[in-house]
């Protein structure tokens, strides 16, 4: 077990989890095929998976009902301090968390094998990059891994006989007594569920869950939550955004990462089919960049994860062509219905529902009770090399400088389709104050108004108005090279429901306008909330929308916007004396804008 473990401080954590979880055996990763197909063969052969006939190489799981998302009040930031964590996070102290988790812990590995999983967050090269290991008694947790981080002998060459590394312990909570048969998918029932972060000591425990950012440490919890906390510290940037690569018909790069909440269109975003001629998007990362300033004073950006995994309902060819391309191979699904002909569906996949299926709780579908046949948190596991748009430098290690950041949500009203700060710090203010109305997607009543700062507010791993002061200080570092900041919305309506924009490729003409505004080719007329585009310079072209559609689109609504203070106000408040006292000048020059 130990040969291939050469750091002395991961062969005694090893030692100290065995004792502690009592497994039946021990065995470290190497990351290879054979390794991933055993597993997948003895989770086939156990029930736990389904070999899918139609697709190459793919497997179908089904959860448990009670394990089937992130459980966000079951999600802790465990610091010495309370006002560390701030507002938005669930804290416990340290020494409390511990003491309760560890009696979780005491054999609950009981009749399992003990996965050590060696993994690196970002190309394992990189200056950016990462090295985690995650124990784990849940071959579902190992295989998933295997295609979203780099897992493996490499890992372990790289992490050497001192080298740093992020501890991250997880199980699934369901020990097996001699001769009891296990279930499919085996988990703790939800008041004992725990994701825990100890900011402090980059460490991560996790009990009870299977399923998602639960139990694949190196995601949310890893990539962000302890992420950030140690971005910081060390002063560089881990945020919840996509990067994407522009790149014009003269040949010129632009590189974008965008901040979207959920159901907002991001993945989508990520792998666009630009509509306007001569325009190329490639894909770098759906979901999370890891910033560093670098020698040429610009910030630089990796994805450090190695797959996508994606919220399967909604996924179509019309909605998202380059994901459908994605997921035909070597695909991991969870929570999907299954066909007769031994294929995944989903809510709002292409062409009539099946007649007949399989739902994702294995009953006959579809069934009396109108249920759908796919949970809306149905998921895709797949690796980001298979993407059709990936870019070529999605795994240069030292990044893609970036030039624009975008923020955005989705608000009926309001907001206008596009505008740009006046400078980064006004950008921080668009950023901090970000809002959208809920939908199925989010937790909470349906069109209520959630303010989400960057959308990072279920993965800040510590106070929220440190991280806003984080991100002003960066600005400050990063000077006339920071990059530009634009705030959209692609869902506005007219009073009767109708979108007002179409959305998907077409995004690429807000995007291009962005670009030619770095370029200062673009022009804009101020508004009190910022830049918009002047009217016609928006290229148009080929696109079927009426002109009063655009004119409502651009509109700025001042009393609505006077009426969006007090709810900025009560949000900013929450921070108290952490609130940057900059971004109370940035809503005082607003409201004075606004009149």
């Amino acid at each position: 077990m130990e040969k291939p473990v050469k750091n002395e401080k991961l062969k005694n954590w090893i030692e100290e989890v065995r004792q502690l979880c009592a497994p039946d055996s021990v065995y470290v990763c190497d990351g290879s095929k054979k390794e991933y197909n055993t597993l997948m063969a003895q989770m086939v052969e156990s029930g736990a998976a389904i070999k899918l006939k139609k697709r190459k190489n793919s497997f179908l799981f089904r959860s448990d009902p009670s394990d089937v998302a992130r459980v966000e009040d079951r999600t802790y930031i465990s610091t010495p301090e309370q006002a560390q964590a701030g507002p938005t996070n669930n804290w416990v102290a340290p020494d409390e968390l511990k003491a309760t988790m560890k009696d979780l812990y005491k054999g609950c590995m009981k009749g399992r094998t003990m996965y050590v999983i060696p993994f690196s967050m970002g190309p394992i090269d990189s200056p950016i990059a990462k090295i985690g290991i995650e124990i784990t008694d849940s071959p579902y947790v190992v295989c998933n891994m295997h295609i979203m981080t780099r897992v493996g002998k490499k890992v372990l060459k790289k992490l050497g006989k001192k080298g740093e590394f992020i501890p991250c312990l997880h199980s699934i909570g369901a020990p097996l007594e001699p001769g009891q048969k296990d279930v499919s998918w085996p988990c703790a029932p939800i008041e004992k569920k725990y994701i825990s972060h100890f900011t402090d000591e980059n460490l991560i425990w996790s009990y009870g869950s299977g399923y998602g950012g639960n139990a694949l440490l190196g995601k949310k919890c890893l990539a962000l939550r302890i992420a950030s906390a140690m971005a910081k510290r060390e002063g560089w940037m881990a945020e919840h955004m996509l990067i994407l690569r522009l790149t014009s018909p003269e040949g010129k790069q632009y590189h974008i990462a965008a901040a979207f909440p959920s159901a907002c269109g991001k993945t989508n975003l990520a792998m666009l089919r630009p509509t306007i001629e001569g325009w190329k998007c490639e894909c770098v990362g759906d979901d999370i960049a890891w910033m560093k300033i670098r020698p040429d004073g610009r910030l630089h950006a990796i994805n450090p994860e190695a797959g996508f995994f994606g919220v399967a309902p909604g996924t179509s060819y019309d909605s998202n062509p380059m994901a459908m391309d994605t997921i035909k191979k070597n695909a991991i699904f969870t929570n999907c219905a299954l066909t007769d002909k031994g294929d995944v569906w989903w809510e709002g996949m292409d062409g009539k529902p099946p007649r007949h299926a399989i739902d994702w709780k294995g009953r006959d579908w579809p069934n009396e009770n109108k249920e759908v046949a796919a949970h809306a948190n149905a998921r895709f596991t797949v690796p980001a090399s298979q993407c059709p748009v990936i870019c070529e430098d999605w795994e240069k290690p030292e990044g893609v400088p970036i030039d624009i950041f975008v923020f955005g949500g989705r608000r009926a009203g309001l907001v206008p389709l596009v505008y740009e700060a006046y400078n980064f710090n006004h950008g921080v203010f668009m950023g901090a104050s970000a809002s959208s109305e809920t939908t199925t997607a989010n937790i909470g009543a349906v069109g209520n108004l959630r303010r989400d700062p960057f959308a990072m507010q279920p993965f800040c791993g510590y106070n929220m108005g440190d991280y806003f002061r984080h991100w002003l200080d960066m600005g400050d570092r990063l000077g006339d090279k920071a990059p530009r900041v634009f705030y959209v919305n692609w869902f506005r309506k007219t009073s009767d429901g109708r979108w007002l924009w179409p959305g998907f490729g077409e995004n690429s003409r807000v995007l291009k306008w962005m670009c030619e505004r770095v370029d200062g080719k673009a022009e804009a007329v101020q508004t009190p909330i910022g830049l918009l585009p002047k009217l016609g310079s928006l290229d148009l072209k080929g696109l079927k929308i009426d002109e009063r559609d655009i004119h409502e689109l651009l509109k700025i609504d001042m009393d609505a916007w006077k009426a969006e203070i007090p709810d900025i106000e009560k949000h900013f408040a929450q921070f108290g004396d952490r609130l940057p006292d900059e971004l109370k000048k940035q809503l005082k020059a607003l409201q004075e804008r606004l009149g």
